[in-house]
């Protein structure tokens, strides 16, 4: 039977709540003493400051006399499933919301910052866009330079820096490089390394036959690239940017 809070993250809320609730009825917010959430201050309607607790019971208690206690009249709690994630959930809602008396804006521990992506892609979509206006090819200049090399894998005109793949077959997980030419080549920490080490495969699917065995095998739906920390994903993607 399948947990019915599988994927869950907040099991129970308290929203726009006044303060009088803490400060005259405390009583009533027993039941949150040593629950762990997101917790938000608000002045009016308008969000004041946001912070995470292991205890929020004690928390807001404690914000009716620090520093922050002229500064709002109403709280909202979320009350989640772990603790796995608080850290991360905190910084999320600081970046976008970016409350009055949080000082130091969130971080995230692992997220890669796709700003140097975007850029290179919006250069690469000016240069097509320049090049054409004035009758010249609208190949990037890194893919011009890949064409016109004898010794390229397929995945060069795709790729600008080398990278790793992983294809798991028969319960085995088979990793490889993919240098910044295109060219594969399999890892010392691949299943039968021995076998395939010192080789080297143009293509995704010729280095998913030399795995298989096979006649053929559509390489570019078997191999995984690491698009962001942790995120593994069909190397096929490539083909679609």
């Amino acid at each position: 039977m399948k947990s019915k809070n599988k994927g869950q993250l907040v099991c129970q809320h308290l929203e726009k709540i006044s303060r009088k609730l803490l400060e005259d009825y405390p009583e009533l917010v027993k039941q949150f003493r040593y629950r762990h959430g997101i917790y938000a201050l608000y002045k009016g309607n308008k969000l004041f400051y946001v912070g995470l607790a292991s205890n929020l019971r004690s928390r807001l208690r404690h914000h009716l006399h620090d520093k922050h206690k002229q500064n709002w009249d109403r709280f909202s709690i979320y009350l989640t499933i772990t603790d796995e994630h608080l850290r991360e959930l905190e910084s999320l809602v600081m970046r976008i919301a970016s409350p009055k008396g949080n000082v130091q804006a969130g971080k995230f521990s692992r997220s890669q910052d796709l700003k140097r992506t975007v850029r290179r892609v919006y250069s690469d979509i000016k240069k097509r866009e320049m090049m054409d206006l004035f009758g010249e090819s609208i190949l990037p200049h890194r893919i011009l330079k890949q064409e016109n090399s004898k010794k390229k894998g397929v995945l060069a005109q795709y790729i600008n820096k080398r990278f790793n793949i992983r294809f798991n077959y028969k319960g085995k997980l088979y990793i490889a490089h993919v240098r910044r030419d295109g060219i594969i080549t399999f890892a010392a920490e691949s299943a039968e390394a021995k076998r395939l080490q010192g080789k080297e495969y143009y293509s995704p699917s010729m280095a998913a036959i030399a795995v298989t065995k096979k006649k053929t095998w559509n390489g570019w739906r078997s191999w995984k690239y690491e698009r962001s920390p942790g995120e593994w994903i069909l190397i096929d993607e490539l083909r679609k940017k």
